[in-house]
């Protein structure tokens, strides 16, 4: 069967060719998942020396500062603008360098088999709708990986819109009170599926088509491509839900105070759709 040419809808890849992930790890929420996954992810990853494919990265943030701790680290994503922007990161890092950043489809990566000792999937399956080929690239993580790696997985949670909305209800919007929004969201909690009313309402940020992920349903894709052993994580625990998290995280003592929140309930089943955000962590 040919695989599917257009691996995520076309106005999601616009977004993201327009740049939409620039800065995206470094305001709100993204403060959270961005220093929990750090966390998470220097405590499962091989030792030095080490060769990891962040496929699906965005503009490489992930990436540069994986390279940084010595990693050998190659960037994959679909939008050529992520690609080219990954260069900007370059100034923050001096001495580092990327082994290779380029346009690449999460099922096809130009990279031979068993080859990368860890592989970052952590943006590919919620911009994929399709199941089929959501699972198509995890297999093609697992090709990737040699026997024993792991692979690092984020998802959003179905409870993610309703639960954005709720938190700011009253305050900056009164979305629940819309008949379209609710069935967008009783649609998500049914099925997965993010569907925008329109192509030009942007209710979770620039995703107006996407699928999410319970934690059941992660963990049952991921095993039919190829996985075993899935620990899913409360990747932003509630901490997402402070006001006026931009100007708490600059405060030392209060970042750590809310990271420590995300912590207790990392683990958590009963809690795990609070986090909004998911990273699993599956092994060959």
């Amino acid at each position: 069967m040919l695989k599917k040419e257009n691996l995520i809808n076309e106005t999601l890849l616009a977004g993201y060719n327009a740049g939409m992930e620039r800065g995206r790890l470094r305001k709100g929420l993204g403060h959270i998942e961005f220093a929990r996954t750090k966390e998470l992810l220097l405590a499962e990853l091989p030792a030095l020396p080490a060769v990891i494919y962040d496929v699906g990265g965005a503009y490489g943030e992930y990436a540069w500062w994986l390279a940084s701790l010595g990693y050998e680290v190659h960037l994959f994503d679909l939008s050529e603008t992520n690609i080219r922007m990954s260069a900007e990161l370059a100034g923050e890092y001096p001495g580092v360098s990327l082994a290779d950043a380029r346009v690449a489809d999460a099922r096809r990566v130009p990279r031979p088999t068993a080859s990368a000792d860890a592989v970052l999937l952590m943006g590919p399956l919620y911009s994929i709708e399709e199941k089929a080929e959501r699972i198509a690239a995890i297999r093609e993580s697992r090709r990737l990986l040699k026997p024993g790696g792991k692979l690092f997985t984020a998802a959003i949670t179905p409870y993610a819109t309703m639960l954005w909305a709720t938190s700011v209800f009253g305050r900056e919007n009164r979305l629940l009170e819309e008949k379209a929004f609710m069935h967008m969201v009783e649609h998500e909690l049914c099925t997965g599926e993010h569907i925008c009313p329109t192509e030009e309402t942007e209710y979770h940020g620039h995703l107006t088509r996407a699928y999410f992920h319970s934690p059941a349903v992660l963990r049952e894709e991921l095993t039919a491509g190829g996985f075993k052993n899935h620990a899913v994580h409360a990747a932003v625990g509630a901490a997402w839900m402070a006001p006026e998290l931009d100007l708490l995280w600059e405060d030392p003592v209060a970042r750590e105070a809310l990271l420590n929140t995300v912590r207790l309930v990392d683990l958590r089943e009963d809690l795990l759709g609070f986090s909004t955000h998911l990273l699993c962590i599956s092994e060959y």
